[in-house]
Parts: structure tokens; sequence; C-alpha cells
């Protein structure tokens, strides 16, 4: 196993759509990632990892070849290209938002398709080839699946019937006149690892410690920290003004007749709660950011 104060991870970075979000979120978890564009060897300041930029598409096959010791990819990628590898966290992050992604089957809005068994001995251009394939056999349809360079959109229907595309929001579908169909498939963003990398124990360690910060950074998106002073016989009344499934700190103040509440709640409700909780007796109230949750 390693134990050399030299060892180095080898991580890969998603290059193109997934690299800025990458980067923010990384130097979010405390790692700040910088790129240059004369090379695919982005910066970190970590002396014990070292950052190499492949696309996303590349990612599962580069690790679990042990090019790469580990890398951040979509799941969808890793089952596309049937990759042997060891996923070690799942993070719900992408270019646009923080929901997961749809791989649909889409068609012209003036299509007659309806389902996928209409698709039949049709053509069908998509750039994930082995999902849309693995999705038609689970439904019995045999059609033509065709690789798409780019610019799948704009294909059907003169050069496609129908095509597979991942979305998020879907305004690009509807901007080209396309229907969803189906959703052939939900995937989200991964930290991967190679097998033998993963079985050693620094490695692990390390990539262990990176997906903790990661997700902590994740899980904290989007909230904010509320804390009051709070007459000991408000209390009561303070409380029921808190979401039910938040439990607030309490403690003891120098006034023994006060107490000090703090809790953590979604940022878009404190604007709705702070005012019932002035109503309500609190007093000193403070919100504060949250950059990471761990439990």
């Amino acid at each position: 196993m390693t134990d050399s104060p030299e060892a180095i991870l080898k991580l890969g970075i998603p290059a193109g759509s997934l690299q800025e979000a990458t980067a923010a979120l990384f130097q979010k978890a405390g790692y700040n990632i910088r790129f240059s564009s004369r090379s695919y060897y982005p910066s970190i300041d970590d002396p014990e990892i070292e950052c190499l930029l492949i696309r996303a598409q590349e990612m599962a096959r580069y690790v679990e070849q042990g090019i790469l010791d580990a890398g951040i990819t979509g799941h969808d990628w890793v089952l596309e290209t049937q990759a042997d590898v060891v996923e070690v966290c799942e993070m719900v992050f992408s270019k646009v938002s923080r929901r997961k992604v749809r791989w649909v089957l889409c068609v012209p809005e003036n299509s007659p398709v309806q389902s996928v068994a209409d698709l039949a001995g049709k053509r069908i251009a998509t750039e994930a080839v082995g999902l849309t394939r693995n999705y038609l056999a689970q439904h019995g349809v045999e059609a033509d699946v065709e690789f798409s360079w780019g610019a799948t959109e704009v294909k059907p229907p003169k050069l496609a019937d129908a095509i597979v595309e991942v979305t998020e929001t879907g305004s690009s579908l509807r901007a080209n006149n396309l229907r969803i169909v189906d959703t052939v498939l939900e995937s989200s963003t991964r930290l991967i690892a190679n097998s033998e990398a993963y079985a050693d124990d620094w490695k692990r360690g390390k990539l262990d410690n990176i997906a903790l910060m990661l997700q902590s950074c994740l899980e904290a998106e989007g909230k904010a920290g509320l804390m009051m002073n709070v007459r000991r016989t408000d209390l009561p009344t303070i409380l029921e003004q808190l979401p039910a499934l938040q439990q607030p700190t309490v403690s003891s103040l120098s006034d023994p007749d006060w107490v000090a509440v703090n809790t953590i709640l979604e940022e878009t409700v404190i604007r709705t709660i702070v005012p019932r909780l002035k109503a309500a007796g609190a007093r000193g109230i403070v919100e504060y950011p949250i950059n990471k949750i761990i439990d």
C-alpha cells in the first residue's frame, strides 16, 4: 500500500460543459484549480493531486485502464462505456442546475410517433449509442441507431426520425420543435475510481476525503444559518414557527430568562419565517452563510 509522502493521486477533471462547474465546486471544498488555455494539465493547490482535463465521455475508460486513478464524469458515461470502475460518490450538479440530467427520446412535434414501439425500423441519432440500444432492447424494439457527432437536435426529421439527447431544462429541445416521447435514463455526476487505486489505502483515504468535502458543499447549497435570542417563555412559540424537520440548537445565555436558538434553513423560506419569528418575540436575528454541512 502507498505510504510515500510523494504519493500522487491522478485525477481527471471533465473538460467542456462541466469544467467550470467542477472547478467552482472544488473551490468551495477548499481546492483551487486553475486552467491554462495552452495545457491539459490544470494546476491545483494540493501537491498530492495531479489533474488532467479529459472529456467526460472518455473519463470512465481511462479510469478503468488505470491511466487515471479517479475522475469526475456522469453515471450515463460509465454505463455507455461499460467501464468497470468504483463509484465513490454521487454529486448532483451540472452545468446549469443542481438536479439530475435526463437522456430523452425525442421526435418532431408533428411526428406520428407516440411511443418507442412506433420507432421500429426507424433511424435514431444519438451520442449515447450503447444506452439507446439497451433501451430499445428492453422494449423489444429494433431500430437503426447511429452515432451523432453533434447538433443532434437539428437532425429530425430529414436526417433521423428521432433522437436520444441529454437535457436539463428541455429548452433546447423546445427551441428545435422537438417533443419528448420517453425518458431513457436519469443520470448524475459521480466521482469514480480505478479498482486497484481504490484498494490502495492512501489513495482511498485521499478520495474519501475529497468526496466528503465535495458532498458537504453540495449539501450546504441553498441553505443558510439563522440564530436569534429568545425569551424562555416565548421559546415554544418560536419553535412552532420553524420547519418541523429542523432540530434547532437551544443554548443558555448569561441572562437566565433568555436562550439562543440556532438552526439551518432553506434560503427560500427565511424571508417568510423571519418576520414571523420577530413577531413571536425573537430578537437579535442573524442570518449567516453556510459553506459546508457534514453529517
